[in-house]
């Protein structure tokens, strides 16, 4: 392995630990997981292949941010919203059809207008 290439695989160790700090499941149980990933991998050699891993741990960590900021939006929705409101928010946006696009929406009329 290259040294820029330890560098970048230290470096998304690092930052996968401090990501799994707050993980729902527990740190430990995180910890655990991230480190048998790694030790599994510690004998690749192929470049190409080290690479897909990286950009694999890139993507995890995505993830985890992206699960991390929902989870404080519903907390925040829990303390600004009550529990009708909340259910009545939810019911209009499982009504809307996100499935259909914009392209069907402009043939529709906007109840606004």
């Amino acid at each position: 392995m290259s040294t820029p290439t330890r560098y970048r695989v230290i470096a998304l160790y690092k930052q996968l630990s401090y990501l799994g700090r707050e993980y729902p499941a527990g740190a430990d149980y995180f910890h655990k997981k991230l480190k048998g990933a790694f030790m599994k991998n510690k004998d690749l050699t192929d470049p190409s292949e080290i690479q897909k891993r990286i950009d694999l741990g890139d993507y995890v960590c995505k993830e985890i941010e992206a699960m991390y900021h929902i989870n404080k939006y519903r907390a925040m929705k829990k303390r600004y919203y009550e529990d009708a409101e909340v259910e009545n928010i939810q019911a209009k946006l499982e009504n809307t059809n996100w499935a259909q696009g914009s392209s069907s929406s402009a043939t529709q009329s906007s109840p606004r207008q």
